[in-house]
């Protein structure tokens, strides 16, 4: 049992002891113990002047006589400061607490089963007509951890991708493909798939705009303004109606537009594939809008039937929201054809069908806030248990400082330059600290650049709150000081060696009863501390949906602990039962870290 329960259960105790009555938990309040003050942890006296009719000084000095007589394994002595007091934990204390945190394979994490909520996360959801871009890297990273933090707080988790893979955007690709690929395929031109085509999709754009311009100048000499040539221009620009038609022969199942369509598309998804492996990121399922919006025309239509939708006279399906303090939206065009809430409408109840889902959380920018405040009332007007429910776990942008890293069409970061870039710097800086990784291959150092430039990428994105616009600048993110990831994989590696060169970690373990009389400094204990605080922090970036807790935690360790290793010896410790306890600070200082960085996804290498 954790320190904290142990006196909590205590303390009611004594107050039934002491004033005859019962108190709930949540009155006993207590917290660390500030730093000018002596102790370890503090209660907040003032919620109990009710039941002890007495001073706040005298019902602290009744409570602190109480525990240390019947708690004296646990408290050692205390101190009253006005309404608070502040307690002293004793050291064979901390050292039983130390030794079931090192003893608990699976420390800080709740056990999932059967029966636990199942949740279900979206996050991706990219379009096929070019490759995944910074904002995409962001929006993975946050997906992928928070379903990892979400695992840790008891829950089943499946991860789920929506792919845009239909409308004119897709066609647009294709129809320049065929007028000037030349049979171009990803391995007669060296290009991973989703470039190919995102190539196509740049040279159709380069090409329309010569045309609209040509035709704007024509119209403009033929006596229209520009505005109004302009846009006479878009609708008869002849490439763009060529690709109206194309999306037109997609919808009506034309043989020869949609085998061109799932071959570019299968060369897309290979591409995405590639991006993902080397995100270190994945899905359970994987669903595709050219499958759900049919589904969801076909839900639009029933809603229509029962009354929670209305039909305007051109034809378009709306839902009346202004009750809701909300507007009116469009579900379907007087055309017929969908619109994304219609589209996203269809993926919900494909993925209802497929699982029993208790919570559904979409990885979203904040861009899209109303979007997701609209979907979800629709979703409980159709009946979707989970709909009024739903979480959009609405991020930021990122953006990188101007001129760095552009990408190859100068407009966007791409993602698989990003992670190139990052690797080759952490390379470049293992190589300045040769003198460490000296007897390593070549493929042990490309692995460990590999982890670390990896990792300063992961942790600089998911340090900071998602709901935060983020500047991510590589050249701090790899920086071995400071708040970032190699900071922290580096003191894993550091403690990793540490435990290496100990012998006694082999077969010896910290046994409570032989540490009685052992003394414990406060770095130690604060150290100790801060392990026991893990479970909170998983527990706080659960229910907040915030994994900059755990990132931060992380961080906070590290720190800890460096200061530790800065001031006392370990292995040169001739004092055996404080060695053995500072090799077992360091174990679960390693194990812990490993564990946090992992919900981040996050690997943290043995040496660096």
């Amino acid at each position: 049992m954790q320190i904290e329960q142990k006196l909590v259960a205590e303390v009611i105790s004594a107050i039934k002891e002491l004033y005859g009555q019962e108190v709930p938990a949540q009155l006993v309040q207590l917290g660390a113990t500030k730093k000018e003050f002596e102790g370890h942890l503090t209660l907040v006296v003032f919620p109990l002047l009710k039941v002890s009719r007495k001073k706040p000084e005298d019902t602290a000095e009744d409570i602190g006589q109480y525990l240390v007589t019947n708690l004296s394994d646990v408290v050692a002595r205390y101190n009253v400061i006005k309404g608070f007091l502040n307690l002293v934990i004793a050291d064979a204390c901390w050292v039983s607490l130390l030794t079931d945190i090192q003893q608990d394979e699976h420390y800080g994490l709740k056990p999932v089963t059967d029966a636990s909520p199942l949740v279900m996360i979206e996050y991706s959801s990219p379009n096929t007509n070019k490759p995944l871009h910074l904002g995409h890297v962001r929006n993975n990273l946050l997906g992928w951890s928070l379903a990892q933090v979400m695992e840790a707080n008891g829950n089943r988790v499946i991860k789920t991708n929506i792919v845009n893979d239909r409308g004119i955007h897709i066609c647009k690709s294709m129809l320049a493909w065929l007028k000037w690929g030349n049979g171009e395929t990803p391995e007669s031109s060296g290009l991973k798939g989703d470039h190919l085509i995102g190539n196509y999709y740049v040279s159709f754009d380069k090409h329309f705009r010569a045309e609209r311009q040509e035709l704007t100048e024509k119209f403009m000499a033929e006596g229209m303004d520009e505005e109004a040539a302009k846009e006479r221009a878009e609708k008869e620009s002849p490439l763009m109606q060529e690709a109206r038609e194309m999306l037109v022969k997609w919808e009506q199942n034309d043989p020869e537009v949609r085998a061109l369509w799932e071959k570019m598309n299968s060369w897309v998804y290979a591409g995405f594939d590639e991006t993902y492996k080397a995100l270190g990121v994945g899905f359970d399922k994987i669903y595709y809008e050219s499958q759900t919006y049919l589904e969801g025309k076909e839900k639009v239509m029933e809603g229509l039937e029962k009354g929670f939708f209305y039909r305007r006279e051109d034809g378009s399906v709306w839902a009346d929201l202004t009750r809701e303090g909300l507007d009116e939206k469009l579900l379907l065009r007087a055309d017929g054809t969908s619109v994304y809430m219609t589209q996203d409408i269809g993926t919900a109840k494909l993925r209802f069908q497929d699982y029993p889902i208790d919570k559904m959380i979409y990885v979203v920018g904040n861009e899209q806030n109303y979007h997701f405040q609209v979907l979800s009332i629709l979703l409980d007007k159709l009946g979707f248990r989970w709909g009024k429910d739903l979480v959009h776990f609405s991020y930021g942008m990122v953006e990188l400082p101007n001129g760095k890293m552009k990408s190859r069409e100068g407009t966007v970061v791409d993602a698989d330059d990003l992670i190139a870039k990052m690797i080759e710097d952490a390379r470049t800086m293992s190589e300045e600290k040769v003198n460490k990784l000296e007897g390593i291959s070549e493929a042990e150092a490309q692995a460990i650049a590999r982890i670390v430039g990896l990792g300063a990428l992961k942790y600089f994105i998911l340090k900071v709150d998602a709901r935060k616009n983020m500047l991510f600048n590589p050249e701090e993110s790899i920086d071995f000081n400071g708040n970032t990831g190699p900071f922290i994989q580096y003191t894993y590696a550091r403690i990793r060696s540490i435990l290496r060169k100990s012998e006694e970690m082999k077969n010896e373990r910290v046994k409570s009863e032989k540490n009685e009389l052992l003394s414990l400094s406060e770095k130690e204990i604060s150290l100790i501390q801060r392990l026991a605080a893990f479970g909170t922090a998983v527990a706080q970036a659960g229910s907040d949906y915030n994994v900059s807790v755990i990132a931060n935690y992380c961080y906070d360790l590290a720190k800890e602990f460096n200061g530790f290793y800065h001031d006392f010896a370990i292995l040169k410790e001739e004092n055996e039962q404080k060695r053995l306890v500072r090799l077992a600070l360091c174990e679960t200082v390693a194990k812990v870290i490993k564990t946090g960085m992992g919900l981040l996804g996050i690997e943290v290498p043995e040496r660096m």
